[in-house]
């Protein structure tokens, strides 16, 4: 089993979204959505840039939630996206079994609502042996206090919480790795706010 203390690399990791849809977009009060939109966009860019596996799932897209987010559908258009009825991912068959044929045993989750269909599965995957990230500045829940609430439930059972720009800091972790390097920095630019823009000056500035 993995060591609990170690780094997330790209050969242990897989990325699991969940349910990032318009129709929950609407509720979510814990966190501005555009930030939550480019976070989650940035989180898949991330894992496309990195190789990771990544499992896509949306639930009531016909009758409430509606489609995956065309921006996060952009970035990674050739995966596929699993329906499903349940709110809980690992009860569901197709979902699960898409998890569990990845061979990782480290999940980095993300998703809506963070009360629900976040947090029913993590806990669930948990149970089961896994090791579960929640990168939590790309769910979204109903209020500030039970996405709060929901979070630590989750810490609690033994979940990780992280962020998008530290997943990928993480997997990067030295800038020489020049197979990751553009990917990664092409990422940090446009979705890491000041840090981005600092970045970007700073390759500007020096020409070594």
């Amino acid at each position: 089993m993995t060591n609990p203390r170690s780094l997330l690399t790209p050969a242990d990791s897989a990325v699991l979204l969940i349910d990032h849809q318009a129709g929950l977009a609407f509720a979510v009060e814990s966190i501005d959505r555009q930030a939550m939109l480019n976070n989650t966009i940035a989180l898949a860019k991330t894992a496309a840039t990195f190789g990771l596996p990544i499992i896509v799932s949306t639930s009531a897209t016909k009758v409430y939630s509606g489609p995956l987010m065309p921006a996060i559908r952009s970035v990674i258009p050739d995966v596929p996206v699993i329906d499903r009825r349940s709110m809980n991912v690992w009860e569901d068959e197709a979902a699960r079994s898409a998890v569990e044929a990845t061979g990782r045993r480290r999940l980095i989750v993300s998703g809506l609502l963070t009360e629900a269909c976040v947090s029913f599965p993590v806990l669930s995957a948990l149970s089961d042996g896994y090791e579960v990230f929640v990168a939590a500045d790309a769910c979204g829940g109903l209020t500030p206090t039970s996405h709060d609430l929901a979070l630590r439930r989750m810490e609690s059972a033994g979940a990780q919480l992280t962020s998008w720009i530290q997943v990928l800091l993480e997997l990067q972790r030295d800038w020489t790795r020049r197979d990751t390097y553009e990917g990664a920095r092409s990422i940090v630019e446009a979705h890491g706010g000041g840090y981005g823009i600092g970045l970007n000056y700073a390759r500007e500035m020096i020409k070594a």
